[in-house]
């Protein structure tokens, strides 16, 4: 991840790695769209009871993009099969920040920052009130 960005002229600010609790992941989120614009939570995107990381986003959520889970599913499609849509992945607003919530797999965390890494600057504006050119 930390090389994909650095590529892309982006700069990781913020690392946690916290165990499946919903407390820990809730301190991660706060701290993290403290600095920083986008947010990557990998795990916990499935449909089992211990995949909550989708639940605990939301509960900090004012909005959802949709869109992200939605292509998310699309691209894994191909490299997964139906498993695909077994996969809740989504992206919240939090705050003036995007959290993303993906399936931890390299390739799924892979096709994650695909979609964000475009999309990072112009979020970040649209999120702060700049108006698009």
């Amino acid at each position: 991840m930390e090389e994909a960005l650095k590529e892309a002229g982006h700069e990781l600010v913020f690392k946690a790695l916290v165990r499946n609790e919903e407390k820990e992941i809730l301190s991660a989120i706060r701290k993290a769209t403290k600095v920083s614009d986008i947010v990557l939570v990998t795990g916990g995107t499935g449909i089992s009871p211990r995949d909550i990381s989708v639940d605990v986003a939301k509960l900090l959520a004012k909005d959802t993009l949709p869109g992200f889970g939605e292509f998310h599913r699309s691209r894994s499609l191909s490299e997964i099969g139906y498993k695909a849509l077994l996969s809740r992945a989504t992206a919240f607003i939090v705050g003036k920040s995007i959290v993303a919530v993906s399936p931890g797999s390299p390739s799924a965390v892979k096709i994650a920052l695909e979609i964000l890494i475009p999309i990072a600057d112009h979020a970040r504006d649209q999120l702060n009130g700049v108006p698009h050119s």
